[in-house]
């Protein structure tokens, strides 16, 4: 039998909701449903029945449409009764009630004026930059005690945290360097290829290599792997509550989760960025000798004479920067890590994001601090 939903008003300020069929999700919904949750949205009645005994068979669609029958009379301060009601269906209509729903829950669709969307933006922004400074003062400390010999952090860890970030990262950074070698020396060899200078992809590719490019390469590539393995990492770990529990035992969570990638992704990316320079070099050589013909002793030739200290210099000095950059920001998404598991998705996510961008905003700095000491 189909659902039923008769809805009658007895006395003018009474009204009487009679049940009957078989409310079950398979049989739908009846027909009137709609006349009657529009009764519902404006009464005219200050009481409401709800009377079941003609109710066979039901399932969760029944429970549903109660429940939301009695949130529509609670906002509108009607009371409600309910009478012959099945086995169970009147506690499970109480338990839909028992806890109010969280504030913040319910996704809100109301319209935001835009500058009430600008200043949260604006405060957002601001808290957020607060925190990025006491990140980083933070970090300074930790930096004091590890000098002072007070920060709290274990050998294995220091000495895993360096492996990840050398041995185990040489494999993606030779490929990528390697290819952009090769991807410079190409573009450039079909410009100078027209004034028959193929000599000059040597020097192209040496310079630009070891003054930025080597680094930036890098930098990225350890943003994407190192950067958001630290977010995901420490984001885990706070999820898990295992911050709060270092915490807990008297152990400082910086000093002991952030210290050591801290230090190790910026002791090694200068080295990581020297080895980066060398592959995209050779990169370079294979395009000259096996497209231009140019012969190994002449291209290796060309390229020592155009490499000069200070433009490794300003890579290594790119590298460095690049490696606190990364593990501060891969860090810091992971500190401040919601305790949901999407949240450690967003960090993961953000780690690299800000990683990035920081890197383009910290070569652009550091370029135009090179023009102006003419470096």
């Amino acid at each position: 039998m189909a659902p039923q939903a008769v809805f009658t008003c007895p006395t003018p300020r009474e009204a009487l909701v009679r049940f009957g069929g078989e409310w079950k999700i398979s049989g739908g919904m009846p027909e009137n449903r709609a006349d009657v949750i529009a009764a519902f949205r404006e009464p005219s009645f200050d009481k409401v029945v709800f009377d079941a005994r003609d109710v066979g068979g039901w399932d969760s669609c029944f429970i549903a449409f109660l429940v939301r029958l009695t949130e529509m009379c609670r906002k509108k301060g009607v009371v409600c009764r309910f009478e012959h009601m099945p086995d169970g269906a009147q506690r499970l209509i109480d338990l839909a009630f028992a806890v109010p729903p969280r504030e913040g829950a319910a996704r809100k669709s109301s319209f935001v004026p835009l500058l009430d969307r600008i200043g949260e933006k604006t405060i957002a922004a601001w808290n957020a930059v607060s925190n990025a400074k006491d990140f980083c003062l933070e970090a300074l400390a930790s930096l004091g005690r590890f000098f002072r010999k007070e920060a709290v952090l274990r050998k294995a860890d220091l000495a895993a945290a360096f492996q990840e970030v050398s041995f185990d990262a040489l494999g993606i950074v030779s490929l990528i360097c390697f290819m952009v070698g090769l991807i410079f020396a190409f573009v450039g060899a079909i410009q100078l290829k027209v004034f028959g200078a193929q000599i000059y992809v040597a020097s192209l590719v040496a310079i630009a290599m070891t003054r930025v490019m080597g680094a930036i390469m890098a930098g990225i590539i350890m943003a994407g792997r190192t950067g958001s393995s630290y977010a995901a990492v420490l984001g885990s770990m706070q999820v898990n509550e295992e911050v709060d529990a270092l915490e807990t035992m008297g152990i400082h969570s910086f000093d002991f989760l952030v210290l050591p990638r801290l230090l190790a992704l910026s002791l090694m990316m200068p080295l990581m960025t020297v080895y980066a320079d060398l592959t995209g070099i050779l990169g370079g050589a294979f395009v000259g000798i096996f497209m231009l013909d140019l012969s190994p002793q002449e291209y290796f030739r060309m390229t020592v004479n155009v490499l000069n200290m200070r433009n490794i210099l300003v890579g290594i000095v790119h590298g460095t920067v690049f490696g606190v950059i990364i593990a501060l920001c891969g860090c810091y998404r992971g500190i401040r890590c919601g305790r949901s598991a999407s949240s450690v998705g967003e960090a993961t996510t953000a780690a690299v994001v800000t990683s990035i961008v920081g890197i383009i905003l910290a070569t652009a700095v550091i370029t135009f601090i090179c023009d102006l000491i003419k470096v």
